[in-house]
């Protein structure tokens, strides 16, 4: 992948009991004594890739990236008890403080931008920056627009894959339907069921098409943790009152914010980072004019290296 820095370990790795049953898999890349910055991954329920170490000169940051609970390397798997959103939001308040650090800068894309909002409207004297992508409100009209009616007038194809699992007189409420799959006793149903949720997901997160992303969504464990997780939270509005993140947003008012979207996103359409924008006071929009939903897509990439080299060129160790 282009643009990005070169592939990077850990330098240490925490597994941490969060409760609940939970323990959170965390590890930290780069400078120890570098900026802080906390990477926060998709899905819910998608979990962190080497690759996501990369958008981040390991010679100026201290990266945290962390599998949030139920996905990655985090168990159990793909567990729905004691996972909220304001469960993540407590995990990355406990990190933080395990890991002694005092402000850190929150990098999230697509649900990453969700929970980075969340985090950041609680605790705002808690973040120095914010790079986010591909904005999700988790709004009721974000979530029918993808699983009911809207994303499907533009892949009819895809559609019909993914609403062939489900029986057509439960057509009328598909996330419903699915997640009755998702969480049933019937093995063999609920496997179907995670992997067409999450191929449907992979194979619309780009402009053009590519096999790549779409196999890594298909893989059993990633389609089964991110397909249970993000219905489960998209049944319950993601545990947010209505409008909220949009509402809060002046709680955001004094800390530093670059938004990237892709013009042609149809996972999160760009009226949710025009309208974040808007709420948010003092933060930068940059479109990227040939580019859909993905952090991988050539012109969203070189977009968020260039928003982490700006940050740590203006950070002042202690400040």
């Amino acid at each position: 992948m282009t643009g990005l820095y070169p592939d990077i370990r850990p330098y240490a790795t925490h597994l941490l009991d969060v409760g609940g049953g939970h323990r959170v898999h965390v590890e930290e890349c780069g400078n120890p004594d570098g900026l802080p910055a906390v990477f926060l991954h998709g899905g819910p329920g998608g979990g962190c890739a080497p690759w996501h170490r990369r958008f981040f000169d390991p010679e100026r940051y201290r990266i945290v990236l962390f599998d949030q609970r139920g996905c990655g390397r985090s168990t159990p798997h793909a567990a729905l008890n004691d996972n909220t959103t304001w469960d993540l939001v407590a995990d990355m308040a406990f990190i933080r403080q395990t890991l002694g650090i005092d402000r850190w800068l929150l990098f999230g894309g697509s649900w990453g931008s969700t929970l980075a909002l969340a985090y950041a409207q609680t605790y705002p004297e808690q973040v120095s920056a914010m790079i986010l992508r591909g904005i999700f409100l988790c709004r009721p009209q974000e979530i029918r627009w993808f699983y009911q009616e809207g994303a499907s007038r533009v892949f009819p194809d895809y559609w019909a894959d993914f609403e062939a699992v489900i029986p057509a007189a439960e057509r009328h409420d598909m996330l419903a339907a699915y997640h009755r799959l998702l969480t049933g006793d019937n093995e063999i149903k609920r496997m179907a069921a995670a992997k067409s949720w999450s191929v449907w997901e992979g194979r619309t997160a780009t402009l053009l098409p590519n096999p790549q992303v779409v196999d890594h969504f298909g893989e059993p464990r990633v389609a089964l943790s991110m397909a249970r997780i993000e219905s489960h939270y998209f049944m319950n509005d993601a545990f947010l009152r209505p409008n909220q993140l949009l509402d809060d947003a002046l709680r955001l008012e004094g800390i530093p914010g670059v938004i990237v979207h892709g013009r042609y996103d149809l996972i999160c359409p760009l009226e949710n980072a025009w309208a974040l924008h808007k709420a948010w006071p003092g933060s930068e929009l940059q479109v990227i004019a040939d580019a859909g939903h993905s952090a991988g897509e050539p012109g969203i990439a070189k977009a968020l290296v260039a928003a982490t080299d700006r940050f740590a060129a203006a950070y002042e160790p202690g400040v």
